[in-house]
């Protein structure tokens, strides 16, 4: 019998799908459902499963199988089977709702397709937005994709659309300051002193106490746009004198880590490696317009960094 927590409901895709037997149920071997109603859109575009093979049984109505270029018509009773890789489609055909038995060979991450399209927002025919649509593509490219455009056009599409929609930023730093390593790692560190060195930049820190694992502190700070932030920060990793690490929630989410390496002149080396992502409401509307002005706020920020923290760590 089938479960409530069985059946992922798709109505934006015309269907529900219940799970008969998951990939738990037959240690991957294969995944079997039935697939409920009259797919459209989205699911009912041509496409291939790169590893599985994919059999049919139609339970109710009728189902128009379009396989290799050809459409074979099934109903009650029929059974079909498509092997890895040929181009196929299901589609609706009669009058009604239809009920049809699908096994996929292996399992592989079938289950967690179905969920991603359950959880999809679709437009009222069925399709959703570009950025969705290249997400599913990033993440389960592997398994399958649909047949047209090719492949190579499907992954540069998603790749500019992922790219220009992300609110993720990757910066990384790199200088040397000629000061020696413990008194960089005491500075940086210690976030309460970074309104005293990294000027104009940092406003306000308050903080739980001296630099410790789990201790937290948080950060009112401005760049050279028009916009304040507001952050907070727990220390994740402490490896005196070499290594700090943090994770930053609030206005800005990400994580941060600087890296020391004496020099042999007994100054230190600096690396900064931050992977952010703008929260902040205004700023993720912006950023696929603004993404190199805020490249260039980075930059001038790290830029004070670097004419402070050497004055400051001597």
């Amino acid at each position: 019998m089938i479960t409530t927590a069985a059946v992922l409901q798709m109505p934006g895709l015309g269907v529900h799908v219940e799970l008969r037997r998951t990939a738990a149920d037959t240690d991957g071997e294969y995944i079997e459902f039935d697939v409920v109603g009259r797919a459209r859109g989205f699911l009912a575009v041509e496409h291939v499963h790169l590893h599985q093979t994919e059999h049919y049984e139609v339970i109710e109505g009728v189902m128009r199988l379009r396989l290799d270029g050809q459409e074979h018509l099934l109903g009650p009773g029929d059974e079909m089977t498509t092997p890895p890789g040929a181009p196929h489609a299901q589609l609706a055909g009669g009058e009604g709702e239809g009920r049809v038995r699908v096994t996929l060979r292996p399992a592989g991450r079938t289950q967690e397709f179905l969920e991603r399209l359950a959880a999809m927002k679709v437009n009222r025919f069925g399709w959703p937005g570009p950025v969705e649509a290249a997400g599913i593509f990033r993440d389960f490219e592997s398994e399958g994709s649909a047949t047209r455009p090719s492949v190579g056009v499907q992954r540069a599409l998603s790749r500019v659309v992922l790219a220009v929609a992300s609110s993720e930023y990757l910066f990384v730093d790199e200088w040397d300051v000629a000061a020696p390593r413990e008194r960089v790692f005491d500075a940086i560190s210690d976030a309460r002193t970074y309104p005293e060195w990294w000027k104009p930049v940092y406003l306000d820190v308050d903080s739980d106490g001296e630099a410790e694992v789990g201790k937290v502190s948080r950060q009112h700070f401005k760049g050279r746009l028009p916009y304040h932030l507001h952050t907070t920060s727990t220390i994740t990793r402490l490896d005196a004198p070499h290594i700090i690490e943090a994770d930053v929630d609030g206005d800005l989410r990400g994580h941060g880590k600087w890296t020391l390496t004496e020099n042999a002149d007994g100054g230190t080396h600096v690396r900064f490696d931050w992977q952010v992502f703008a929260d902040k409401p205004l700023l993720r509307v912006l950023t696929p317009i603004l993404r190199p002005a805020f490249r260039w706020n980075h930059a001038w920020a790290i830029a004070r960094a670097r004419a402070g923290l050497e004055a400051f760590a001597r």
